[in-house]
């Protein structure tokens, strides 16, 4: 996924270090988005998280990130990560009384009554971002939930949320060998803009990340 560093960080929002952002193009095809939270079964549902769903939120981004960063990391620095390592920053997040703004958001997917899936989205902070570009800071995907239609339930969610709130640019980051992750947002109409950035991991392996761009005109 997108938003950990692998090491001492712990904050699910935090930017990885290092690396840096390359041209945007001038203007990006409109994401072609579903029918913004119509569930593809009777018990799917899309809602804005509460603090009672953090441990939820922390465990499903603990076991997405495992499993996408399992071909990338050495199994003692995924090992570092838990969900319980996460819940602080995102009972900061959930349980603040007031968000910065309305585009700081987090909302997930439901099956049933049980958490499966969780997106976080904020204002944009790329230097070549302007001010009504929005960040799809956190996207992530219980592994034995994929496959299910909740990951596209939630972007539609989410950009219907950021249309909403004025917001006419969505970015996301990649992993670059994370062909699933690029699959999945070039699908909903995301297209890599020329943008790379480069980490190195507490084992000092480097991990470069493509990004993801897409107008949200109606």
């Amino acid at each position: 996924m997108i938003e950990w560093k692998p090491g001492p960080a712990t904050d699910p929002w935090a930017q990885p270090a290092g690396g840096s952002a390359g041209g945007r193009d001038a203007r990006l095809p409109a994401m072609q988005t579903g029918d913004v939270l119509r569930p593809g079964a009777a018990d799917a549902s899309v809602r804005r998280a509460t603090p009672a769903d953090v441990p939820a939120i922390a465990a499903v981004q603990t076991r997405a990130l495992r499993a996408a960063y399992a071909d990338i990391l050495d199994p003692e620095v995924l090992a570092e990560l838990s969900a319980g390592a996460l819940e602080p920053s995102w009972t900061s997040e959930v349980g603040r009384r007031q968000s910065p703004s309305a585009r700081h958001t987090v909302l997930v997917a439901c099956s049933g009554s049980t958490v499966v899936a969780v997106a976080a989205i904020r204002p944009s902070e790329e230097p070549d971002a302007d001010g009504d570009d929005g960040d799809l800071a956190v996207l992530a995907v219980d592994p034995a939930h994929q496959r299910a239609g909740h990951g596209s339930r939630l972007l539609s969610a989410v950009v219907a949320h950021l249309r909403e709130t004025g917001v006419t640019r969505l970015v996301a980051w990649s992993p670059a060998t994370d062909e699933a992750r690029r699959g999945f947002l070039t699908s909903a109409g995301m297209v890599p803009d020329g943008a790379r950035r480069t980490y190195e991991t507490s084992d000092g392996r480097r991990v470069t990340e493509v990004r993801l761009s897409a107008a949200l005109a109606e």
